[in-house]
């Protein structure tokens, strides 16, 4: 857990939400790890593949039940968040499984946090792209 995402890994942002009305997503590709803590207090390891302040994708060795609640724990630079969030319909990737979710229960000082560190990471890819 004491991973964490640095200037050199991967971000884009998806900015068609203003077409949808969903937040806007960014894509980490597995440089953020998330321990997932499941309603029988146990731990699943996983990478967070994409998010957004209303849940993401991660890749995981092996798929979660559709609908179960676990607590999601990741920690981003300085910032360690927490949020309750649903696991949502898997899909086979191609080493392991894709499986997105959905925040159901975040604090609002952590969803505002988790907000303006996805908003940075946007930032520098565009001034990385840029330079």
């Amino acid at each position: 857990m004491s991973e964490e995402l640095n200037s050199t890994a991967p971000v884009e942002a998806n900015k068609d939400s203003k077409l949808n009305d969903r937040p806007f997503r960014v894509k980490l590709r597995g440089s953020v790890l998330v321990l997932v803590r499941l309603p029988n207090k146990r731990s699943v390891r996983a990478a967070i593949h994409q998010l957004s302040t209303s849940g993401g994708v991660i890749h995981l060795e092996k798929p979660l039940d559709e609908k179960l609640e676990v607590e999601l724990i990741f920690h981003i630079r300085e910032a360690t968040l927490r949020g309750k969030a649903q696991m949502l319909f898997p899909m086979w990737a191609t080493q392991g499984w894709m499986q997105p979710f959905r925040f159901v229960d975040m604090p609002d000082a952590d969803r505002e946090t988790l907000d303006g560190k996805l908003k940075s990471f946007v930032g520098e890819a565009a001034k990385s792209a840029g330079a």
